[in-house]
């Protein structure tokens, strides 16, 4: 049963991750929390693998923590366990962020606690009209983890963020949106097709090119003028006589759509 609780597949250059506990809202066991940490390892070095959606099974993206684990833990007196998957969930966000493809959180439901920081540390976060968020740690007694104060800081700003994390209010995807926490919502009903849609127009475009983008974005985020000039003059440079580089112009200059990664498919 365990296998199933993470199912993963490659489609179209699209590596998709469904989180697999539908009854329980998807809430992380710490098989899923290994086997998250396994498949985006694996997805990272596939040439195959050219983006990377991670949704939720049934009407829920991912509830967090389980809490009637986390109650026993407590009946237990031992953080040992919790220590175990504050380290599996730091390794699953560092992984998204250093993976060379973007990431797509497909937020087709509630995301709270660990579920809404997972969503945030992807790079991109499409919702249905169903989604919504909330650091709801707070509710139980906890603080944020999986990167929580890092990634809800820098996207609302303090302000918000503590009001988010003190509160534990529940964000609606309209208001996500407007927020910045969503890049786009889609009705429910065309949810799917959107988010693979989207994915489909990442997987085509030059996959080294959309790397280094990833990780300069991530740079200029925190770094000075100089660092990101720096960054921006050794990238061109790098990328300049690349085969999907020289592809990218030969297609503007014919008037055609670019084939990107002709030469990693052979």
């Amino acid at each position: 049963m365990s296998e199933t609780q993470l199912l993963s597949e490659v489609v179209d250059h699209i590596g998709l991750l469904t989180l697999n506990r539908p009854d329980v809202m998807n809430a992380f066991t710490d098989t899923m929390r290994e086997r998250l940490v396994s498949q985006l390892e694996q997805f990272s070095t596939n040439p195959d693998v050219r983006c990377v959606v991670i949704t939720g099974a049934g009407k829920a993206f991912c509830a967090g923590g389980d809490i009637a684990s986390m109650a026993q833990l407590q009946d237990n007196g031992s953080t040992d366990v919790v220590e175990q998957r504050m380290v599996l969930g730091s390794q699953v966000v560092q992984l998204l962020r250093r993976m060379p493809q973007p990431v797509i959180a497909a937020v087709n439901g509630a995301a709270a606690g660990a579920g809404a920081n997972l969503a945030l540390s992807c790079d991109f976060r499409l919702g249905s009209d169903q989604a919504l968020f909330a650091e709801s740690f707070v509710r139980i007694g906890l603080v944020p983890d999986w990167g929580g104060f890092f990634f809800l800081s820098r996207l609302v700003g303090t302000a918000k963020a503590m009001e988010l994390m003190m509160t534990g209010d529940r964000i609606k995807a309209e208001d996500a949106l407007r927020l910045g926490l969503l890049n786009h919502v889609y009705p429910a009903d065309s949810f799917r097709e959107e988010t693979l849609s989207f994915a489909r127009k990442l997987a085509a475009g030059p996959a080294e090119t959309l790397a280094r983008i990833k990780e300069g974005v991530y740079l200029g985020a925190t770094a000075s003028l100089e660092q990101a000039l720096a960054y921006e003059y050794r990238t061109q440079k790098a990328v300049f006589l690349s085969d999907d580089a020289r592809e990218g112009m030969r297609a503007f200059l014919d008037k055609r759509p670019p084939e990107f990664g002709r030469e990693s498919d052979k």
